[in-house]
């Protein structure tokens, strides 16, 4: 711990109030913060995002917020936290926190330790939630109440928003989203992040400011059955309908597309990539037009989603009795689709490639589209400046994610919203949603020292 300390800096905010500087046993409350947090088991169906609530309430209210400035909102068996510090300026419009309290399931007959017990060991946390996304709960939650401790006075106000069900339903964030619709920008902590190499050297931060929309389609295709010892024309048969249906998606490719953030990542993933790959990189970032360039791209799964909207049959389901020709016959398709196009127009292509009129398209759920961030200079600036105080010289990476978080919800409704974990980890260390989940005790310190300077920056403008 007293390395800790001896790491951490005084930063000054731009308004010419003083901000905090990270206090000697800072990161010691941020551990033992996340520890507890572990201690929660809040997995759908446990009901424990209440209860963990009231537990990060405490904390804050001991660290100077008012209880009445900590409110925690029902909705369902779990809901939201919210905690609000006032700003000077009442006119400017406020920053929101973005963090999710919920985490995944999982199974302790599979885990070599308790997931819901934390244990440091080797230099990590071990535990549900250890990265995903308590790490950054408890990061945050300490350093704003060191903020509030040493007096720093923002000029915006800041609104710690928490979600419950991230990582089931999401409607806890949608939530969020309306109630906060006109706010400045959301910093999620659940995205973004930086990257370290097996020997524990910086390469990169991870700028999260764009996500692909989630979407599933069902095509189904029905007919009167009948006895399977008549089979009759097979263009009759659901069955075989599907299948055809499933072979052209498979041969489809959605055109190529790109924007500011995937040609900054192609472009800085170009400089440490070898080969043609490589090449393929910075031959698409300097012109996405360049289809062979996309092809090769789309050929590599780790960079297919940077380059066009995907969709992928997942499930299958037909057929009610062995002896019987089917009367349905179905096949679901997931898609992620690129930042700015809407659902109705990936339905409308889907139906020109399956070609059947009668198929039925069924949207399943309730699937919500956004569009990418704009990487204003002001943030970007911020951003840069709060890195630095982490891990000096390390390349800001704009980047898009292809999954989703709760920023989902605040871009749809017209919020600017960015990825800004303050953690850095090997890529051998990510063991987020699966077993034995670990966060790198000494990614605690430079968290603590971004989100200072951040926050710091962003409520003092």
């Amino acid at each position: 711990m007293v390395r800790f300390g001896m790491a951490l800096a005084a930063i000054v905010a731009i308004s010419g109030s003083v901000a905090a500087a990270p206090q000697p046993d800072e990161a010691g409350r941020a551990l033992d913060l996340l520890k507890a947090s572990i201690g929660f088991q809040t997995v759908e169906g446990h009901h424990q995002v209440p209860v963990y609530a009231a537990y990060l309430k405490s904390v804050l209210v001991k660290g100077g917020f008012a209880a009445s400035d900590v409110v925690f909102t029902p909705i369902g068996e779990t809901g939201t936290l919210e905690a609000t510090w006032k700003g000077s300026d009442p006119s400017l419009k406020p920053i929101v926190i973005s963090d999710h309290m919920d985490v995944v399931a999982a199974d302790p007959k599979d885990w070599t330790r308790s997931p819901f017990k934390a244990v440091v060991e080797n230099g990590y946390t071990y535990g549900r939630g250890a990265i995903d996304d308590k790490f950054d709960v408890s990061v945050v939650i300490t350093a704003l109440t060191t903020m509030k401790q040493q007096g720093f006075k923002p000029k915006r106000t800041i609104i710690l928003a928490l979600s419950g069900d991230e990582e089931t339903d999401m409607h806890t964030a949608q939530a969020l989203a309306k109630k906060l619709k006109g706010a400045d920008i959301v910093l999620n902590g659940d995205g973004g992040g930086g990257t370290l190499d097996e020997n524990g050297k910086p390469l990169l931060y991870g700028l999260q400011a764009g996500e692909k929309t989630y979407a599933d389609f069902e095509i189904a295709f029905t007919s009167a059955g009948g006895h399977s010892s008549r089979p009759g024309k097979v263009a009759d048969n659901p069955v075989y309908r599907v299948a055809k249906a499933i072979d052209r998606i498979a041969a489809y490719q959605f055109p190529p597309q790109a924007n500011e953030l995937t040609t900054a990542y192609l472009s800085s993933m170009a400089k440490r990539t070898s080969g043609s790959l490589g090449q393929a990189m910075q031959r698409f970032a300097a012109n996405p037009k360049d289809t062979a360039a996309a092809d090769e791209l789309s050929a590599d799964p780790e960079f297919v989603g940077q380059v066009r909207t995907t969709c992928v049959a997942t499930m299958l389901s037909g057929g009610h009795a062995l002896n019987a020709l089917p009367q349905r016959a179905a096949v679901s398709v997931n898609c992620r689709i690129f930042p700015g196009v809407k659902i109705s127009e990936i339905e409308a292509t889907l139906k020109k490639v399956v070609d059947d009129p009668d198929a039925k398209f069924t949207i399943l759920g309730n699937p919500t589209s956004s569009d990418a961030s704009p990487l204003e200079p002001r943030i970007m600036a911020a951003v840069k400046k709060a890195v630095e105080a982490n891990r000096p010289g390390v390349e800001i990476v704009p980047s898009m994610s292809a999954g989703a978080s709760d920023s989902l919800y605040f871009r749809a409704v017209g919020i600017p919203s960015y990825g800004v974990s303050g953690a850095f980890m090997k890529p051998s260390d990510d063991f987020a949603h699966g077993l034995n989940e670990r966060s790198p005790v000494d990614a605690i310190p430079g968290a603590l020292r971004q989100w200072h300077s951040l926050l710091t920056t962003l409520a003092s403008e």
